[in-house]
């Protein structure tokens, strides 16, 4: 059975924990196992009040920070909004990626174009969004050519690191929104993905992990790394990964 958390640190204030691809934040169903907030809950007690500092998206693993009283989240959420938190990522991605490093300084913005409401786009009228990259490995597979690339996002805008890689023509191995075919989102949402689509994504979930969180808070450096899943490091290492869509989106 799936551990309630993987907990990467706890103290009086904090909670940090490595959050598992295909669990949302918050919940979207009355099971407190089904977001990550439920469990945070199931873990501190009835008369905790845990706040998120940072989100991920549901198919995105990695550092979240959680502060058990409101003022030190306050305080914390204030150092992401003055960007004093260093966020790396890892992803993989389409494609051998040709240079060693670089930038990438789009603007993002609502994708007017798309009937997904909720999916953004590079638009020269969107707000400035800044992220670097660097290649840690290049890697052939049957199914074709990826890179595993370390992501520091400068900027926290919605889907950014998705966008920006996409946008630079490398999206994430097993995006559903901002890779080859939205509708791949669509059938997603609506429970209706099939065997050839979910074998056209090659992972049931996309491939971007975050690794790291680095900040100065209460007079001392914090430094906070998680591993990512097995199902990530075996695609990098060339493995066949397991078909766990089942119990990915139970």
């Amino acid at each position: 059975m799936e551990p309630l958390l993987n907990i990467l640190h706890e103290d009086a204030d904090l909670l940090v924990v490595n959050k598992p691809a295909g669990l949302v934040c918050h919940p979207t169903k009355g099971d407190a196992w089904s977001s990550l907030i439920g469990r945070v809950r199931l873990h501190l007690g009835d008369a905790a009040s845990p706040h998120l500092v940072n989100r991920l998206d549901r198919e995105t693993s990695g550092v979240v920070l959680v502060a058990k009283t409101g003022r030190r989240a306050g305080k914390l959420k204030q150092l992401f909004a003055e960007r004093g938190v260093a966020k790396e990522y890892l992803a993989i991605v389409h494609g051998h990626v040709a240079a060693e490093a670089g930038v990438c300084e789009a603007p993002l913005g609502r994708d007017e174009s798309s009937v997904v409401a909720i999916k953004d786009c590079v638009r020269a009228d969107g707000r400035a969004a800044r992220t670097e990259f660097a290649v840690v490995r290049r890697l052939v597979r049957a199914e074709g050519e990826f890179t595993c690339l370390r992501v520091r996002p400068e900027t926290g805008r919605k889907h950014q690191i998705r966008i920006h890689l996409a946008h630079l023509g490398h999206p994430l191995v097993g995006d559903k929104l901002y890779g080859s075919d939205e509708r791949l989102y669509l059938a997603f949402v609506e429970r209706r993905l099939t065997a050839a689509q979910r074998a056209q994504l090659l992972l049931p979930c996309q491939a971007l992990h975050a690794e790291r969180l680095r900040f100065r808070w209460l007079l001392r450096d914090w430094e906070f790394v998680a591993e990512p899943e097995a199902w990530f490091t075996d695609f990098i290492a060339g493995r066949p990964c397991a078909d766990d869509w089942a119990e990915r989106y139970r």
